[in-house]
């Protein structure tokens, strides 16, 4: 008797089953937001990208809203703790310990007096972070001479921040480079300068620094002339000379004596008493036996052109004034200083720009970069 087939058969041997479902996949912004609310870098990215994954989870069925949620959470925090610092100082405390941590080589913070540097594309426009300290003895792009700190407050703006750096460093380039006529032609005044972003992190800091004058120029040994390269008669030489320079440099702004006589005599009384303490430094110096000729000649000229400037004061109309001016720029000119100069070993050649019009210079408004 035969057995009848089963009215449903099992499925052959070997006949694949039916794979189970398939878990959701983790959404992989929801991951992101967690990690950077966790880091405190960026938690603005972290809230964003957490909100992100939720639209997305409950648009494609995935898993992972704990993440995106916990992200959000934590980056909202982080938001909240970034304002508390920025409003108590303790990002200013970040951004110190961020200056002092970069400080080491190939940062601008690692900057200080007397350091040669280059920058990656050779310019000292723009903004720069990266740089490379050479020595000064060789070919380089910039010599830091000095730094200093802005004042506490709001952010003072980019020209502010600029036209501060560039009077500053302009007065403070004497204390580095005493002898200006040791500076060669091609040399301008640069800064680097905080930026907008940095200042809220408590950034103040401007450095000081020397760089070609054109696009391109770069710079060859120190110019470094100061207390720690020269000897002592010609710092006291120097320093004799600088109280005349910035009697010079004190000259009214207007374009003709006539525009403003009242303030040229009173910048003519400055010229006088500054001739006159020149004078006196000079002759209360013991000079070496070479060079004591030579500073008492200059000292004649100076008393001369004292003179000179103390009857400016008195001048009651701009034809005198121009009268007296004239003899006493005359008896001041830098061909006056060149045997003193030679005699004590220091630079003989006049700057380019103290060989033109009385007063011409730089006229400090030198370049700068930001970091």
């Amino acid at each position: 008797m035969s057995i009848p087939p089963p009215p449903h058969p099992h499925p052959a041997w070997g006949r694949p089953y039916a794979p189970p479902p398939r878990q959701a996949p983790v959404n992989g912004i929801a991951i992101s937001a967690l990690v950077l609310g966790l880091l405190c870098f960026l938690p603005a990215v972290g809230l964003v990208l957490g909100l992100i994954a939720l639209s997305q989870i409950r648009r494609r069925g995935e898993r992972g809203t704990g993440f995106a949620v916990a992200g959000a959470v934590v980056s909202s925090v982080g938001l909240v703790l970034w304002a508390v610092a920025l409003t108590t100082g303790g990002a200013s405390a970040f951004w110190q310990g961020f200056r002092e941590a970069a400080s080491g080589e190939g940062t601008a913070y690692a900057l200080d007096a007397g350091q040669c540097f280059d920058t990656p594309d050779g310019s000292l426009g723009g903004v720069t972070y990266d740089i490379d300290e050479v020595p000064c003895s060789g070919a380089h792009d910039g010599e830091v001479f000095a730094a200093f700190d802005l004042a506490d407050g709001p952010f003072p703006g980019d020209d502010s921040v600029a036209r501060t750096a560039d009077d500053k460093c302009y007065a403070l380039r004497t204390g580095y480079a005493m002898d200006a006529w040791a500076v060669p032609s091609n040399v301008d005044i640069y800064y680097l300068t905080p930026t907008r972003q940095s200042w809220r992190a408590g950034d103040r800091e401007v450095t000081c620094l020397f760089g070609g004058a054109e696009e391109g120029d770069v710079l060859t040994g120190s110019l470094r002339n100061d207390e720690t390269t020269l000897d002592a008669d010609q710092v006291s030489f120097l320093k004799a000379a600088e109280l005349l320079d910035e009697a010079l440099e004190s000259e009214p702004a207007t374009a003709y004596i006539e525009d403003d006589l009242p303030g040229h005599r009173e910048w003519a009384g400055r010229m006088e008493s500054a001739l006159a303490e020149q004078g006196r430094r000079l002759r209360g110096h013991t000079w070496p036996a070479g060079a004591e000729q030579p500073v008492a000649d200059l000292a004649e000229d100076l008393d001369a052109a004292r003179e000179e400037w103390a009857a400016a004061t008195k001048a009651t109309d701009a034809d005198t004034f121009y009268e007296h001016y004239d003899t006493g720029y005359d008896l001041i000119a830098p061909s006056a200083s060149v045997a003193a100069r030679e005699a004590l070993g220091l630079a003989a050649t006049p700057p380019a720009y103290q060989e033109g019009d009385a007063g011409e210079g730089t006229d400090g408004d030198g370049p700068g970069f930001e970091v």
